[in-house]
């Protein structure tokens, strides 16, 4: 498919899951209470794990509580739109939380591995809002624009090593099939052990499952992140 085209196909995608409001209104700041902490606090680990932009936003809310400011709805306001989104289900999105900060702050795989198939599977979803935000944060993980590039044409870049090669073949035959085939699995068992090998299929699960609900509920790109388009 040549830029022009592509541009387009974009376009497309971003008017169908962007172009109208998000499905579910985002909490109010009236509507926060303070048995939503112990949520915020987890958001602030997984944000921080990763260096991720919102890390600083979060703290600012729980400081701000430590020091008894009265009017929290400047502070609040700042959230992103998706964690007030999600805080419509707070004991749901607590949990799915949960299994977020163990794969980013104990997880087994390497950054590099781990932001690989996380974005093969972002884009295998065509999930605006998981790629962009991934995109920044592969950034940290050495995964440069050239790259990025190549894990939107995915396993069938010969670019690859033979492992890289099949870390993205595995969230492709995951999302296509929902079982990776003997041959990819036999490449990956020579390089990860056994716990890395559960996590790595944890993982592309644990992210087709945020692309199905930032997707389904339409939720708005956060400030900076280009969706689709960004590389």
């Amino acid at each position: 498919m040549d830029e022009e085209a592509e541009t387009a196909r974009i376009a497309r995608r971003h008017a169908q899951i962007l172009g109208d409001v998000p499905r579910i209104e985002a909490l109010s700041i009236d509507e926060y209470s303070a048995d939503l902490d112990p949520l915020i606090r987890q958001m602030i680990a997984i944000n921080q794990s990763i260096d991720a932009r919102e890390a600083d936003l979060l703290t600012d809310v729980t400081e701000a509580q430590a020091q008894g400011q009265g009017d929290m709805s400047a502070v609040l306001a700042r959230l992103p739109e998706i964690i007030r989104t999600m805080m419509r289900h707070p004991a749901l999105f607590a949990r799915q939380t949960d299994v977020g900060v163990t794969l980013l702050t104990q997880g087994k795989l390497s950054a590099r591995d781990r932001e690989l198939a996380i974005l093969r599977i972002a884009w295998l979803c065509q999930a605006p809002y998981e790629w962009g935000e991934h995109v920044m944060i592969a950034r940290h993980a050495g995964i440069g624009r050239d790259e990025v590039e190549r894990i939107v044409t995915g396993s069938a870049d010969p670019a690859w090593s033979t492992y890289e090669r099949a870390i993205l073949r595995a969230a492709e035959e995951l999302h296509s099939d929902a079982m990776i085939t003997d041959a990819t699995w036999a490449e990956l068992a020579a390089r990860l052990d056994e716990a890395q090998l559960i996590e790595l299929t944890v993982l592309i699960g644990q992210y087709q499952a945020v692309a199905y609900y930032q997707n389904s509920l339409k939720l708005r790109l956060h400030g900076g992140n280009k969706g689709l388009s960004a590389r």
